[in-house]
């Protein structure tokens, strides 16, 4: 039942959505215990009809009052009609160049500011408000030419160097490799910090913190500091690098990753190295990062240190550590002062190799290089939910509706932003964790990008599909988002699958952020009607096109079935194995037949990685897409995804190196000598720029 008009008024004044449309075109409403749960945690009582009627009567009180929005962020040319301000209210805007400018109409002469992050002031009958002011470029560039490139998880790269997992000397390798084949780019899975200590979901996009990396990722051998260990330390080193060789061989020899070894080996390395003094040149280099990062990153390190002395669950801490201006902060850090400094320096060693791989990657001539991965939230225990706890919503997780892809919906456990504190604050945390990540890259990929919209907010013990939209300013979230990619110069890529609601993609579009298309979910019709594969001249151009990505099964398994059995197996199916079999199998045949149709399967093929899977690659050159990604297991035949949604124990998600059609492990060195990485390289060498 719809809610009652008071409460529905007071959760649509916080932006909280009383109704949503699935992505098969049916309405459903939010029920009134889900919208008084999210206005709670938007610090708003609505437990009781009385408490709802006083809320709204405030709520309105304040928006009638204002002189100004709590920020306002608008395109550089684009005048904005929505932006007013009462009559004989005097504006002025300060840029952060230091320039002072007289505004007289607040929805079209702002538009005509430079951009970048400035401050405005209204002054009206003695009242005054000062509010950041973001001004985003129009549009963002996109790529400079055609191109493609690998879909890689880097953890699942080994080398015969590296620790136990793929590590960043390793991503310096496959760019080198990949920018040798004619690759344009590497799209990696989410290479933020991990929560540290067990890992019982060691999903890279559950992570600790977005704004720093994992020192996990660390080439320990290549580190500048490495050659100056004093002898009995580079003994030490020399030690936890053989233990790592047998981590190495455990896994290529049929074994998991295991990360908390990786980490654990690593650190006492790091440790060891940070006892060798800086140089002056590096230690000029170190004081710049720790400057241009200020507050954050000291907060970062002092999380890291206290979580070594207090565990990681923050809030089991002692009182006054729960956060980072809590009563017992000032004392802890001076404690940890040479643990703080330890991780705010290992930051930095991760940054400058992040730049060495972004550099072996352009050096082979790639237009973009490394295309990092943004994930749509952080784990709540971690760090950055310990210091941007007043952004974020607290008792909330993060997930979506029930659709296709999973009809029980999903929760993915993870905090969601304020829109009104993150308003408040002129979006600087956002600010500030996209730029720890564009720093560093070529492009940048968001996962889940609709959440710049709307996120799917689940309340504690509740059901994902007992949870309930709330909408963001997505001007001001799209704003931020360009300002920061046009001051990094990097392009970016939405991921926009699944429940889409109308108008997002075109808005995406209009500002020059590519979209993802996948294979297996463009129908013609679109997901409402799925009557047959879409034809390749219908697909969209501004996107990035793949035939799979981490969360589905590999192309090879996909052509054999093979998802369906294991779904079965796991008990995974909402139908019977017959049914989604059969369902398979027609979803293939009409692909198969659509690629005859458009003559994209040619005997001339090779066996690797198979005559049907070069076809696919081939109908995806002859879509207008502008970047097409080649997901990098394919090209050697692995027929494991590289997750598995819905399962935790059961599947061995985010642990498999890449493997052979046989599930035999490859490395880096092996997977490069393989004849599939080269043909479907050869099958794009003769893209050509639009």
């Amino acid at each position: 039942m719809p809610p009652a008009r008071d409460l529905a008024d007071l959760a649509e004044l916080h932006h909280v959505a009383t109704h949503w449309t699935t992505d098969l075109g049916q309405r459903v409403e939010t029920s009134p215990e889900t919208l008084r749960a999210l206005l709670a945690a938007l610090g708003v009582d609505a437990a009781t009809d009385r408490a709802v009627r006083e809320a709204l009567t405030e709520r309105r009180s304040t928006l009638a009052e204002r002189l100004l929005p709590p920020s306002v962020v608008l395109r550089s040319g684009r005048p904005r009609n929505d932006l007013r301000t009462a009559p004989n209210t005097r504006l002025r805007v300060e840029t952060e160049e230091g320039l002072t400018l007289s505004v007289r109409d607040l929805g079209k002469d702002l538009a005509e500011i430079p951009v970048g992050r400035h401050t405005l002031h209204a002054e009206r009958a003695g009242r005054t408000e000062v509010v950041p002011l973001l001004v985003a470029p129009t549009r963002l560039a996109g790529p400079a030419r055609r191109g493609w490139g690998f879909l890689a998880q880097l953890y699942s790269v080994l080398s015969n160097r590296s620790w136990g997992m793929g590590d960043l000397g390793d991503l310096a390798d496959l760019g080198r490799w990949a920018g040798g084949l004619g690759a344009d780019f590497i799209q990696l899975n989410p290479l933020h910090a991990y929560v540290p200590g067990a890992l019982p979901d060691p999903s890279p996009y559950r992570p600790s913190s977005r704004r720093y990396p994992d020192p996990m990722n660390l080439r320990i051998e290549t580190l500048p500091e490495y050659a100056a260990l004093a002898p009995g330390d580079r003994a030490v080193v020399g030690e936890l690098a053989a233990r790592a060789e047998g981590l190495r061989e455990g896994v290529l020899t049929g074994g998991l990753i295991d990360r908390v070894a990786v980490r654990d080996l690593k650190f006492r390395a790091l440790e060891l190295l940070h006892r060798v003094p800086l140089d002056p040149v590096r230690r000029a280099a170190f004081r710049r990062y720790t400057d241009a990062e200020g507050p954050g990153l000291s907060d970062y390190a002092t999380w890291c240190a206290l979580a070594e002395v207090h565990g990681t669950r923050w809030r089991s801490w002692p009182t006054g550590l729960r956060s980072p201006d809590g009563p017992g902060i000032a004392e802890a850090r001076r404690e940890l002062a040479d643990r703080i400094e330890f991780h705010r320096r290992i930051a930095w060693l991760v940054d400058e190799q992040l730049g060495e791989a972004q550099q072996a990657a352009t050096d082979t001539g790639m237009a973009i290089g490394l295309m990092h991965d943004l994930a749509v939230g952080v784990d709540p225990e971690g760090a950055d939910a310990w210091t941007l706890q007043h952004f974020l919503a607290e008792g909330m997780t993060v997930g979506c509706p029930a659709d296709d892809f999973n009809p029980h919906g999903q929760d993915w456990g993870l905090p969601p932003w304020r829109p009104d504190t993150l308003a408040d604050a002129g979006y600087a945390p956002f600010a500030d964790v996209l730029r720890g990540t564009l720093r560093r890259s070529g492009a940048l990929r968001l996962d889940h990008i609709m959440g710049l919209f709307r996120l799917w907010w689940v309340p504690a013990g509740a059901r994902a599909s007992e949870g309930a939209y709330v909408r963001y300013d997505h001007e001001a979230m799209l704003g931020v988002l360009a300002l920061e990619a046009h001051r990094a110069g990097t392009m970016v890529i939405g991921e926009d699958l699944g429940t889409v609601e109308h108008g997002v993609r075109e808005e995406l579009t209009d500002r020059g952020i590519l979209g993802t298309s996948v294979l297996r979910f463009e129908f013609r019709g679109g997901s409402e009607q799925r009557s047959g594969p879409l034809p390749p001249e219908q697909w969209r151009a501004d996107c990035l096109a793949t035939l799979t990505t981490h969360d589905l099964p590999s192309t090879a398994a996909w052509l054999d079935g093979e998802h369906v059995a294991l779904h079965a197996d796991l008990g995974l199916l909402a139908e019977p194995v017959e049914t989604a079999a059969a369902a398979a199998a027609a979803e293939r045949s009409g692909w198969l037949a659509e690629l005859d149709r458009v003559g994209a399967l040619d005997p001339q093929d090779g066996p690797a990685p198979g005559r049907e899977v070069l076809g696919l690659h081939r109908f995806l050159a002859l879509t207008p897409a502008k970047l097409l990604g080649v997901w990098l297991p394919d090209t050697v035949g692995d027929r494991r995804p590289q997750n598995l949604p819905g399962t935790v124990d059961e599947y061995p998600n985010w642990r498999l190196p890449i493997a052979d059609a046989t599930g035999s492990p490859l490395t880096l060195e092996q997977l490069a000598a393989r004849p599939g990485p080269r043909a479907v390289s050869a099958l794009y060498q003769d893209l050509q720029a639009p």
